[in-house]
């Protein structure tokens, strides 16, 4: 099997809320992100929320990897690395098998998805469209 550059996201949604992160009025800047996320502090990825109120606390993580031709098979491969995280969060964590790219971003943009692998094409729409916050690169 080939190995393929990936780059671990986690989402930005797995902290906060990601629809009501921004003010647009009060944002000074966004850069190349959704009006809906802040880019303050100016490192080309969303910002956590100025209010306490509009952070989320998922009491199960949803984690997927970029859509491959059988996502099952993907699913047991990460089964050890989910049980180490849920271990390590203290909170359970699940296998979410997406079909596109498109799919896997709106699932996070919309708070449906907390962890995810996406290959090097799609991680600047999920940096810039769902507020996914790059962790490690492999």
């Amino acid at each position: 099997m080939p190995i393929f550059r990936l780059s671990l996201m986690a989402s930005a949604g797995l902290a906060f809320s990601s629809a009501a992160l921004a003010e647009e009025d009060a944002c000074p800047h966004r850069g190349d992100l959704d009006a809906i996320y802040c880019d303050a502090d100016k490192d080309m990825v969303a910002d956590p929320p100025t209010d306490p109120k509009k952070f989320r606390d998922p009491k199960t993580l949803i984690f997927a990897f970029t859509p491959v031709e059988d996502p099952t098979v993907y699913e047991k491969l990460f089964q050890p690395f989910m049980g180490h995280l849920s271990q390590c969060v203290g909170r359970k964590t699940v296998f979410f098998a997406v079909q596109s790219n498109s799919a896997e971003i709106e699932a996070m943009r919309s708070g449906r998805l907390h962890i995810a692998a996406f290959s090097t094409g799609p991680t600047n729409f999920a940096v810039n469209i769902a507020g996914a916050v790059p962790f490690a690169i492999r």
